[in-house]
């Protein structure tokens, strides 16, 4: 592991308890500014809150954590947040252009009236301009989710934080939004995370990944990471990882747990980029099976 000076992202044996349980221990991780990382595994393994340590919302159990040099929460208007999909009440007096300009007027930065000229760019980079005066919670899921997106970009961060951001997307709008946040993320020198059940609508913009189940991890190019031996090693039993129609797909025997027939769709294995061979790619020690 390099050392994280000049990272955007450095974890440090970084490890997460609720009670006795382990969510994940030892993690090692740098990400360098402008770097696009995918958080996969199975449900209930700590994807999310990982996120929530990233902002600063939840204390590691043990180990260091710093974003930018500093502690996760200082200097958090630099984050960007696109949280996992939640229905508004159609009711809510609020339109697609109020949410969005609630993502600049959180960081209070320049006049009412400037804020409120950032608000059109970053809906037209969307594609939501024709729905953006409705009130949000008579718009689609797909529609809302755009918005949402907007209005984590609208603050211009330098960390885009993007919890399953393409859910009630179809294909076509998924490329389009990951092309929006991708162009953000060369343009802006910004950060990007995802956290994800699915690789695909990612897959060619994705410079690491780390993968987290059954309170371990590993961290490295999709190449290395995405192997049979690699997740065999992870879940502490033989996983499967089949190439299917240029698809990869994870399957796992009943003691596996949460592997079992865990399929990912991690999307088109010659069109990922190994930028990563090296000190990211492996189990950390003290959780070898």
């Amino acid at each position: 592991m390099n050392g994280s000076g000049g990272a955007a992202i450095a974890l440090r044996r970084a490890t997460m308890r609720f009670g006795h349980h382990v969510v994940w221990e030892n993690l090692d991780l740098d990400v360098a500014p402008g770097q696009c990382l995918a958080i996969l595994g199975p449900n209930g393994a700590g994807k999310s809150t990982l996120l929530k340590v990233l902002l600063g919302l939840l204390p590691l159990s043990g180990g260091t954590i710093a974003v930018d040099a500093r502690p996760p929460g200082h200097g958090s208007a630099e984050a960007g947040y696109v949280a996992q999909q939640r229905v508004f009440d159609p009711d809510l007096p609020v339109r697609g252009r109020d949410l969005v300009q609630f993502g600049i007027d959180g960081q209070r930065r320049g006049l009412p009236r400037t804020r409120a000229r950032q608000v059109d760019p970053v809906i037209q980079a969307v594609g939501a301009q024709a729905y953006a005066d409705v009130w949000i919670g008579l718009l689609s899921g797909g529609q809302q989710q755009r918005l949402r997106i907007a209005q984590a970009l609208a603050g211009r961060p330098r960390l885009l934080l993007c919890d399953e951001p393409l859910l009630s997307l179809d294909p076509a709008a998924q490329e389009e939004i990951v092309a929006v946040i991708d162009r953000h993320r060369r343009e802006h020198g910004t950060t990007v995370v995802y956290v994800t059940h699915e690789i695909t609508p990612i897959a060619d913009v994705v410079d690491q990944v780390l993968y987290v189940a059954a309170g371990r991890w590993a961290a490295g190019s999709p190449e290395t990471v995405l192997t049979t031996e690699r997740l065999s090693a992870l879940y502490g039993t033989h996983i499967d990882v089949l190439r299917v129609h240029h698809h990869v797909v994870i399957v796992g025997g009943d003691s596996a747990g949460g592997a079992t027939h865990h399929p990912h769709d991690h999307g088109p294995a010659g069109h990922v980029r190994d930028r990563h061979d090296g000190h990211a790619g492996h189990l950390p020690e003290g959780d070898q099976p």
